[in-house]
């Protein structure tokens, strides 16, 4: 069969939700949301249940996939840099997502906020100030343990120790490597993907579509139910990895504020009362819910930003950006590398979860941006996924951690030494209105929660309905009370150890699954720009 009679099957043969079931007024796609939903339910209840057992687990589990597969994650992590850089100025880039007379659906402004709401939100705000620090006092001072049992000993393999400006300068150079290009670069792959062939091939918007050229007609058999399985357990985990840390930050911050205890009934009652609000914005969709909801959480980002740049050490955070660019461009390729690393630590304690995390968020975030990316060609979309959020996580990671850093290297002994999700709120002390600042903080906390639980609860839906975008609300219910179960169940039984254990357990296969997926994207690009030069 020519590769033009193929793709014309693909959209034609498969009808979106052909193969649904339809059960007490849900339309799911068996087996995927049976599978995946009973062993979840299963994990929530024994994590609970037993959960001194689980905290164990956790930790020799994420121990153990850091030690002995941190290879695997740092060389899927460059190819993904290189695969979509390569696109982007190559003459692929020029193919239309959507075919060559679509049109955008949303303007930039809309789409950006979007897309960056959902790829790094409660992230970004719990480790803006936190890894900069963390990083800095490895790099003056040696090897440093912080509460989470992370060792942070990168400093003799890129030669900074006992420089206070080169450590200021590395340690934001680390911090914008885990939340630049390679992070972005996981994301852009996974929507591309999804994109092209639901929007350019017609096939439904879930994981199993973008292997249609390796498969064929096994994209709709048992093979295809393990991609979307997969996708499913990787996307709930590590959005209740990001859950978990916007709620320790927030109830943090509240103690910090108002004195609210800081016990695990309060962080089970905040992990509830958000996803209620995130109920609410799923109800209401994705225009009307998400949308919003997206378009005001990055105007508070924003006025936040500004407030610390305004009243921070302006001239500092500046001049750190671009130095901090600088060392990250230069150091790019030793941090990329795994061979040979002295600092196996760092490599392993921070990279290698970062990477994983990502992958594990990849699902989530590719699939909510794909649905928001028709008409864009891919050289638009790959530089705005990739090139412009890696330069506003920069400003962002520049501005607090810079205000931060200057704090610590003037002195501020009460900032070095505070909990991990505290650390943004002691930085604020050292800045005029402090409890503006704070609240306005830990809003923004709660709003990144909700945005990414009502997109991540749209997101698996999707994938477990068959690609359908319009199945039942009450399965979207179902999927964002569940993430909240599992944030809580994940919190109880280990705490951030387990979260991240969690984060790297399911990223872990699925970074296989994203290497595959390249080679399925290149088969279909090639595809379709033959069939585009043969119209003309």
């Amino acid at each position: 069969m020519s590769n033009a009679n193929t793709d014309q099957k693909a959209n034609t043969d498969y009808e979106v939700g052909q193969d649904n079931v339809q059960i007490f007024g849900l339309d799911i796609h068996n087996p995927v949301f049976a599978v995946s939903g009973l062993t979840i339910v299963a994990f929530v209840f024994f994590s609970l249940v037993f959960k001194e057992q689980a905290g164990v687990f956790f930790g020799e589990l994420r121990v153990t996939l850091t030690s002995n597969f941190d290879w695997v994650f740092m060389l899927a992590t460059n190819v993904f840099v290189l695969f979509s850089l390569v696109l982007m100025i190559s003459p692929l880039g020029k193919i239309r997502l959507g075919g060559e007379n679509a049109k955008a659906d949303y303007s930039y402004g809309a789409w950006l906020s979007m897309l960056f709401a959902a790829g790094m939100g409660i992230g970004l705000v719990f480790w803006g100030v936190a890894e900069p620090i963390s990083h800095y006092g490895s790099s003056v001072g040696g090897v440093v343990v912080g509460e989470d049992g992370l060792r942070t000993d990168w400093a003799p393999l890129l030669g900074a120790e006992g420089d206070v400006q080169g450590a200021r300068d590395l340690a934001m150079a680390a911090t914008i490597f885990h939340w630049g290009l390679h992070p972005w670069a996981v994301y852009a792959i996974v929507a591309l993907a999804l994109a092209f062939f639901s929007f350019n091939r017609g096939l439904p918007l879930t994981m199993r579509s973008v292997f249609w050229p390796i498969l064929g007609e096994r994209t709709w058999g048992w093979m295809g139910h393990v991609v979307d399985i997969l996708a499913v357990f990787a996307t709930i985990f590590g959005l209740a990895t990001s859950l978990g840390l916007g709620a320790t930050q927030a109830l943090a911050g509240l103690n910090y504020l108002f004195d609210v205890p800081v016990t695990d009934g309060m962080s089970v009652l905040l992990v509830v009362l958000i996803t209620v609000f995130a109920l609410v914005s799923v109800v209401a969709g994705l225009d009307k819910g998400v949308k919003r909801l997206s378009e005001a959480n990055m105007i508070l980002a924003a006025v936040l930003l500004v407030l610390v740049l305004v009243l921070g050490p302006t001239l500092a955070i500046v001049s750190g950006f671009f130095s901090g660019m600088a060392d990250y461009v230069v150091n790019l390729p030793t941090l990329s590398n795994w061979v040979g690393r002295e600092d196996t630590n760092f490599m392993q304690g921070w990279t290698t979860f970062y990477w994983a995390w990502w992958i594990s968020w990849s699902p989530f975030v590719g699939m909510f941006i794909a649905r928001i990316s028709r008409g864009r060609t891919i050289r638009e979309f790959i530089f705005c996924v990739l090139i412009i959020p890696t330069l506003v996580g920069a400003i962002w990671m520049a501005t607090f951690g810079g205000a931060a850093l200057e704090q610590t290297v003037d002195g501020a002994e009460a900032l070095a030494g505070a909990s991990t999700e505290l650390k943004m709120f002691v930085m604020f002390e050292g800045l005029p209105m402090t409890s503006v600042l704070s609240f306005v903080g830990i809003v923004l906390v709660i709003v990144f929660f909700v945005t990414s639980s009502d997109s991540g609860s749209l997101v698996i839906d999707t994938i477990t309905a068959g690609g359908k975008t319009d199945a039942p609300t009450s399965q979207r219910v179902f999927w964002c009370i569940l993430e909240g179960a599992i944030a809580i169940a994940l919190l109880l039984g280990g705490g951030l150890g387990a979260l991240q254990a969690a984060s790297i357990a399911t990223g872990f296969p699925f970074a296989i699954v994203l290497l595959l997926m390249c080679v399925s994207v290149t088969i279909g690009l090639l595809r379709e720009r033959k069939r585009n030069l043969a119209k003309k």
